[in-house]
């Protein structure tokens, strides 16, 4: 099972009420994403399981574009407060963490549960971010805790009216507004997967563009320079250079290995020099593995 620690501490700040210590502390985020672990723990019981979170920084995508996330708000004071703490936390029940500098969340995940996949090993993700369901294939699901809502590929399926395999063009069509990267303007969900379902893919869209009528159409033609683009903002990778955290089959992904909530997990160690004694291989250049303790 693989976390995606980021997209909750979020989405827990934002739903659940201003809590805070007798000194005055916000808790809320923490309380949140901390209850949905344990309970991720104990009812999923994962023979495997980490917490992945975004690095502080810049990354690979703001090279490509440098308006990517221009639109958002900064982060709240409150909310920032609540970011070391709960890793703190994290690491305090034996979960390892991971960060990987210059590299978003969605990717690491993407690549390990394409690891795990290709070993194998069926892998849970854990998110309520939309953008990783173009990774549900079989051995590789998602869940949403916060929605209470599962999507394998019928459940992909149901929710958007295309295959997880087409979730990334629906995306690309779209746009992410939260990512500030376009789409076609005025396509929306239900006009995308119509044209998928009509064309199949993004590449045939952009092929039979001339074809298709109205504002909607006349639009897609003036977004058929940036769709290229977009697809490659949107798309979650699953081949990035993550060595050190590699999958082998036949071997125990010491990430952390039957979780129990009062029994650390295996750990590994920061410097990694002996690392490959507990499946780790190499190093990751400069990027950083943050582990519990």
């Amino acid at each position: 099972m693989l976390v995606d620690g980021s997209s909750y501490l979020y989405r827990a700040f934002h739903a659940l009420p201003d809590l805070r210590t007798r000194s005055g502390e916000p808790t809320g985020a923490l309380r949140g994403v901390v209850s949905m672990l344990r309970r991720l723990v104990l009812d999923g019981k994962p023979d495997y399981f980490a917490v992945v979170f975004d690095a502080p920084g810049k990354t690979f995508r703001d090279a490509w574009y440098p308006q990517y996330k221009a639109n958002r708000a900064p982060m709240p004071d409150e909310l920032g407060k609540q970011i070391e703490p709960l890793h703190q936390l994290v690491r305090a029940h034996g979960w390892p963490l991971l960060m990987i500098e210059g590299v978003e969340a969605d990717d690491v995940i993407g690549t390990l549960a394409h690891q795990a996949a290709e070993a194998g090993i069926d892998t849970v993700i854990s998110s309520s971010d939309k953008d990783l369901t173009q990774l549900v294939r079989p051995r590789i699901k998602m869940v949403n805790t916060m929605s209470n809502e599962t999507y394998d590929e019928a459940g992909v399926m149901a929710k958007f009216d295309v295959r997880p395999d087409q979730i990334l063009d629906l995306l690309t069509l779209t746009g992410d507004a939260i990512d500030n990267i376009p789409g076609v303007a005025k396509v929306g969900p239900k006009t995308a997967a119509k044209w998928l379902a009509q064309y199949g893919t993004l590449d045939n869209v952009i092929a039979k563009a001339g074809e298709i009528g109205g504002v909607v159409g006349a639009n897609l033609r003036e977004a058929l320079d940036w769709l290229p683009q977009g697809r490659r903002l949107l798309t979650v990778k699953t081949d990035w250079n993550i060595r050190s955290i590699s999958i082998h089959a036949g071997e125990k992904w010491q990430i952390c290995a039957k979780p129990r909530l009062q029994e650390p997990c295996i750990t590994l160690d920061q410097s990694l020099p002996d690392a490959s004694a507990i499946g780790i291989k190499g190093q990751i250049g400069s990027a950083k593995l943050v582990t519990g303790k």
